[in-house]
């Protein structure tokens, strides 16, 4: 089986994204897309003058979870790009009908096997840095309430790192501001 992200190609993607995510033609009436400037930002606007089809390049949400147990935290290691053997907070992207919450209990028992309580909201991150796109990223606190503690999913591995020892290598910026603000809030 041909691995399927043999040309992930961070350079490239970061360039689609950069220009508008690589949309050529209105996906109403197929007229070309032109680039106007339009609320103060550039868009990419259908070029027919019978469509009024304006492209948002918006950002993906995504959600999930930040589990705390005995002054150590639950890390997972990307099992995919971008930046394969990463470590990164257990989340994932939303599906079309899920409430961020849901999000982030099925991101965390997908990828760590753990069935999971939240317990509070935590915060909301911009995510920039990935070359696919980017993403709004909703964290909650949590505890574990079952399951068994297993990479699954998109993971390699996963664990619990004590604070004062957290891997080199956290995929995201704001994984990193996550772990920092979490450390500020609860930890001093």
């Amino acid at each position: 089986m041909k691995d399927k992200y043999t040309h992930f190609d961070p350079r490239k993607l970061f360039q689609r994204k950069d220009e508008m995510c690589g949309y050529r033609f209105c996906p109403f009436c197929r007229s070309e897309l032109k680039a106007e400037f339009l609320d103060g930002r550039q868009r990419m606007v259908c070029s027919s003058t019978d469509c009024d089809f304006i492209f948002y390049q918006n950002p993906i949400p995504a959600a999930g979870a930040v589990i705390v147990r005995n002054d150590t935290v639950l890390l997972v290691k990307r099992a995919h790009p971008p930046r394969i053997n990463w470590w990164c907070l257990p989340a994932g992207f939303m599906e079309w009908s899920e409430h961020p919450s849901e999000t982030a209990v099925r991101e965390v028992e997908e990828e760590t096997g753990l069935k999971i309580k939240l317990t509070s909201f935590f915060e909301v991150y911009s995510g920039q840095d990935d070359p696919r796109n980017n993403a709004v990223l909703i964290l909650y606190l949590a505890e574990v309430i079952g399951g068994e503690l297993r990479a699954s999913d998109d993971a390699l591995e996963v664990r619990f790192f004590p604070f004062d020892d957290l891997p080199d290598k956290i995929a995201f910026v704001s994984h990193r501001q996550a772990l920092q603000d979490y450390t500020e809030r609860f930890r001093q």
